[in-house]
């Protein structure tokens, strides 16, 4: 229940809030929103365009559709490569062909957990040959005739290797080899080796929706593949049967593992807080996670009472959704009461030094599609202030900093996801804009990183969404420091969970000044350079808001939780301390908000005594991107400054657009 009412904001004042609209129509039902799109430009080359020839020679071989072949690749792998390395479940190539008996992965997360790298679970699906029912780089080996180890490493055979394999499924049921896309829909549908129906139909759709719409993009080995669109092909609406209390997009199966709410000690309860959301407190953000373990292991972590929990979990291999909290109730998942009670967060299985194995493309589709879902569902903005990761979710309070979590990390693909959301990310102003969004080419853009196996070791050369930050315009310049969490003084690094001097796809922040390829942003009161040349930039001109402390107040605090002011707190209710992070924001700086709020603090009930106690006060904060994470500041004890769309230059050209979405 609420102490009192909240002050209304006036729309004026409030953050950016864009209207998402629902699917119009069964064409849109999985809001592949992409243009129709042009053909391959005159200037590419032959080598560049080796793996669209290799789609169109297997195509006219096993007699497949062209674009069935490429629509299955697309939803397989977008079709990278990832060069040799298998998936999770031991699939090679662009065609995501699935080996019996893949070689075990040494590669062990920081934590040595090396059971996560011992290949795919022998005993599922199991045959008797000790292989598995669902692998394909052996069938397809039979049906080609091509070494499996040559299926593994060359894409020209891997894409063979995946017509041979629908040739053969559209044979087993009894169709012809049709040169109709819409006569293949079942047999694509069997392609990912699902036993599940309904998410077998929901594949076969997203691959219809990609065919229906078109594509375009240029691989992780640099190869331009272009698929037409074909408007007349359509995807099949379904409504699969899943729990009643699960809470899902129609078109996904999703199940239902609940996590408990049991007493856990004297008037304590775990491991979730009933809630009334967003009735008695407001869903303002959705929270993403990497697991760092197996999904089954995490899947008993959350039906312990004493363990954390999280609303959803996402599987990795075919993106399966299962759901634990009910939304309307706050899943204690992100290090941050505060947070905990304003969001909804997301498991993906997965480990952020590995993002090959496990950051699969359908699962980046389910999750963007349940985000979608819920964005819609509690109105909430499709931007990097409100869909963010764990590794941006400010600390409660300054000794909080270092224990702070840092997935899904930097090879997350932030670009990629927003596309799926149907938010790309874009310039809204000109190059020389007052605001800059960060926005590198994922797969060209590849910062050193150490410590994916060993500490200090050099991690495999990867696209990113981190840029990292530098105290002088050099290349050789010392890295930024984050004394909050380093406060023994110890230098930020490049290794992979350090966050101390990076920013991340999406964030955008005020210019502090430019020299030549080089620009300055405000950060953790800071001036921190990051390389930017305009013929390769890592951030884009943007519009929008900042605010600044007030004329003459010197500095002000900055918070990781907006706490409301003491006389709003009823005597039987303990106010928590003030606890200002140990950052300075000094008069002169500027930083980016696309939020005001009311402060708020919920007062735990225990069970079955009328719910939580949630206390609004009059104070109202601004959320900003401070550093890599998040941060508040008094409403009260700052200026808004606005940077309008057409500040610096015209807004550049927005970025090709990603299929999939």
């Amino acid at each position: 229940m609420n102490k009192r009412a909240a002050p209304r904001i006036p729309d004026a004042l409030r953050g950016h809030r864009p209207v998402i609209c629902a699917t119009a129509s069964a064409a849109l039902m999985v809001s592949l929103l992409v243009p129709l799109l042009s053909g391959p430009s005159a200037d590419e080359t032959a080598d560049e365009r080796r793996l669209q020839e290799a789609f169109k020679d297997a195509a006219r071989e096993y007699h497949v559709p062209p674009n069935v072949l490429m629509g299955v690749s697309y939803l397989q792998s977008r079709w990278d490569s990832h060069p040799g390395a298998p998936s999770v479940v031991g699939g090679y190539g662009p065609m995501h062909l699935v080996d019996a008996h893949p070689p075990k992965n040494t590669a062990a997360p920081r934590d040595g957990d090396t059971s996560a790298y011992a290949g795919p679970p022998a005993s599922r699906g199991a045959k008797a040959d000790g292989g598995r029912a669902d692998a394909t780089l052996q069938r397809a080996a039979r049906l080609t005739g091509v070494p499996a180890e040559k299926l593994r490493t060359d894409v020209t055979a891997n894409v063979r290797g995946g017509a041979a394999l629908l040739a053969a499924a559209q044979r087993q049921l009894g169709k012809p080899l049709s040169a109709d896309p819409t006569d293949w829909f079942e047999a694509v549908s069997r392609f990912p080796g699902t036993d599940d129906t309904a998410s077998a139909r929901t594949y076969a759709n997203d691959v219809f929706s990609v065919i229906h719409r078109g594509a375009r993009r240029t691989t992780d080995a640099g190869q331009l593949v272009f698929l037409p669109a074909s408007p007349k092909v359509l995807p099949r609406p379904q409504e699969p049967r899943r729990p009643k209390e699960v809470e899902c997009p129609k078109e996904l199966a999703c199940s239902w593992l609940a996590a408990p709410y049991v007493e856990i000690g004297d008037d304590e309860y775990g491991n979730y807080d009933p809630s009334d959301r967003p009735e008695d407190q407001k869903i303002d953000y959705i929270v993403i996670h990497d697991t760092e373990a197996r999904l089954a292991s995490m899947l008993q972590t959350v039906q312990e009472p004493t363990e954390p929990s999280w609303h959803y979990s996402i599987r990795s291999k075919d993106g399966h959704i299962t759901q634990h909290v009910r939304t309307k109730d706050a899943a204690r998942h992100s290090g941050s009461q505060f947070v905990n009670a304003r969001s909804i967060g997301i498991e993906h299985e997965g480990f952020l030094t590995q993002p090959d194995t496990w950051y699969t493309e359908q699962m980046y589709q389910s999750s963007a599609r349940l985000v979608r879902y819920l964005a819609k569902k509690y109105d909430i903005p499709l931007d990097r202030q409100h869909i963010f990761g764990h590794d941006n979710v400010p600390s409660p309070t300054a000794s909080t900093i270092p224990h702070m979590h840092d997935d899904p990390g930097p090879f997350w693909d932030w670009q990629h996801y927003f596309e799926l959301l149907g938010a790309p990310l874009r310039a809204t102003a000109g190059q020389n804009s007052d605001m800059v969004t960060v926005l590198p080419d994922f797969h060209s853009h590849k910062p050193l990183f150490t410590g994916c196996t060993d500490s200090g070791a050099r991690c495999a050369a990867h696209g990113s969404s981190a840029v990292r930050l530098h105290t002088e315009p050099r290349d050789d310049a010392d890295l930024i420091q984050d004394p909050g969490r380093r406060p023994d003084g110890e230098d930020s690094t490049e290794d992979v969970n350090d966050l101390g001097s990076r920013v991340s796809t999406g964030q955008s922040f005020a210019v502090a000044e430019r020299r030549g390829d080089w620009t300055a942003i405000w950060y953790l009161g800071n001036k921190a350079w990051f390389k930017n040349p305009k013929n390769s930039p890592t951030a884009v001109g943007a519009s929008g808001r900042m605010v600044t402390p007030k004329e003459g107040s010197g500095e002000i605090a900055v918070y990781g939780r907006a706490h409301p002011e003491g006389d709003a707190y009823p005597d039987d209710v303990s106010e928590p301390p003030i606890s200002p992070l140990p950052y300075s924001f000094p008069e002169g700086q500027r930083y980016v908000t696309q939020d005001r709020i009311v402060g708020s603090y919920v007062e735990k009930a225990a069970a079955n005594d009328g719910g939580n106690l949630v206390v609004e006060g009059d104070d109202e904060y601004y959320e900003i991107q401070f550093g890599h994470r998040l941060a508040y500041v008094l409403a009260s004890e700052v200026d808004v400054v606005n940077v309008t769309a057409t500040a610096g230059a015209p807004p550049s050209a927005p970025a090709a657009r990603d299929p999939l979405r």
